[in-house]
């Protein structure tokens, strides 16, 4: 159990430093996205540290406007994380939903179609720019 403890402390490590550094104001040491930075297009992480830090504060309307698919995302990898350490208690594998067959490329396709979208600059798509 000592995988899964670690990735607990990693995870709690992260979290606090967003708490902490509140990437809703300006002028913090959360570093901005690379690249946005030097492209000028949102990636489909870009507002992944302002959605956890609404969700951290139990908001979870602004953390889907600053980053949807990543809710999504973070909802699934605790759900496997969760099944992955009742496998490691029980002594035998619990499937899950990243031991599908096509769960790598429906998430390939959802990560492209989430970038594509967002950087299309026709209302009502715009608004997922952040």
């Amino acid at each position: 159990m000592l995988g899964p403890g670690v990735i607990v402390a990693v995870a709690a490590a992260g979290c606090t430093a967003i708490w902490l550094g509140d990437p809703t104001a300006p002028g913090g040491f959360l570093p901005t996205c690379p690249t946005k930075l030097l492209f000028g297009v949102t990636c489909p992480g870009c507002g992944s540290m302002r959605m956890i830090y609404a969700l951290l504060h139990g908001d979870v309307p602004a953390a889907l406007h600053f980053n949807g698919l990543g809710v999504v995302a973070i909802a699934l990898l605790v759900y496997a994380f969760v099944a992955y350490s009742v496998g490691l208690w029980r002594g035998r594998r619990v499937r899950s939903w990243q031991h599908l067959r096509y769960a790598p490329m429906i998430a390939l396709v959802a990560v492209v179609s989430w970038f594509i979208v967002r950087n299309v600059p026709i209302e009502p798509l715009w608004s997922l720019h952040v």
